[in-house]
């Protein structure tokens, strides 16, 4: 099993080497903001690394809004932030899957999210592979729910996308977690990354709020039973530091 944690983007090997970790992940530039990647002087030690990296898209991304001062820049930095994932060996770059402002507009979400893999086919594709992560809250998601999740790959599915798999989103998006594994890779196929979180907060809650193994409201047998099925890689987007995630991986790897 390969794990590892969300670290800070200044130095994110010195980072991992800390928690002990196997596989990292981290933002490229701020995650709240419409800002391109900066050229990376550690790019060369990230590439030539045995710890395998994972990056993570801005939050502000959202390609299926049917805001066109939101969809469009999300679609040109996506795009964008591929380009800088590869110069540095990510084996993925993570985006959530975005919303829509009304019910009726999901459909017309997912066909933007389409729009959005033809786009960069039209710039020569995505440098780096493209894992959809599903989402915690709001009714009108994209990738909350199992059948709007199996919508978004009828649409998507042909551009050989992947999945990440978030425990806490699953957990207040309403998906039961003995069976999410299974459920995912019958619409997926496959699932590529497990972000492995405690919730702060119920099942069904709408609420992305993470907690450590143990602290939350997850049964710590279902969060090993989730990662042990997926077969993918770990990343845990748990609150603290080296201490906190080492005592994650330790928790997690107890129970596995």
């Amino acid at each position: 099993m390969l794990i590892g944690s969300h670290v800070d983007r200044v130095d994110p090997l010195a980072a991992a080497q800390a928690d002990g970790a196997d596989v990292l992940q981290f933002f490229l530039s701020d995650p709240q903001a419409w800002v391109d990647p900066e050229e990376r002087s550690d790019a060369a030690q990230l590439v030539s690394s045995d710890i395998d990296v994972f990056v993570h898209a801005p939050y502000r991304i959202n390609v299926a809004t049917m805001n066109n001062r939101i969809r469009i820049p999300s679609r040109k930095l996506l795009f964008t932030y591929s380009t800088a994932a590869a110069t540095v060996g990510a084996k993925g770059l993570i985006v959530h899957g975005g919303h829509v402002e009304k019910p009726s507009e999901v459909a017309k979400g997912i066909d933007n999210w389409r729009k959005t893999f033809a786009y960069a086919q039209e710039q020569g594709g995505f440098a780096t592979p493209i894992l959809i992560e599903n989402t915690a809250g709001g009714d009108n998601a994209c990738a909350r729910r199992l059948d709007a999740l199996a919508r978004l790959w009828d649409a998507v599915g042909e551009f050989g996308v992947g999945f990440c798999l978030d425990t806490c989103h699953a957990h207040a998006g309403g998906n039961d977690l003995s069976t999410v594994v299974e459920d995912v890779v019958k619409i997926t196929g496959k699932i590529d990354l497990v972000h492995c979180n405690d919730s702060r907060d119920e099942f069904d809650s709408g609420a992305d709020r993470h907690a450590n193994f143990g602290a939350g409201r997850i049964e710590p047998d279902l969060l090993a039973a989730v990662v042990r099925d997926a077969g993918a890689p770990v990343i845990c987007e748990t609150p603290g530091g080296a201490a906190e995630h080492l005592a994650d991986f330790a928790f997690l790897r107890e129970r596995m």
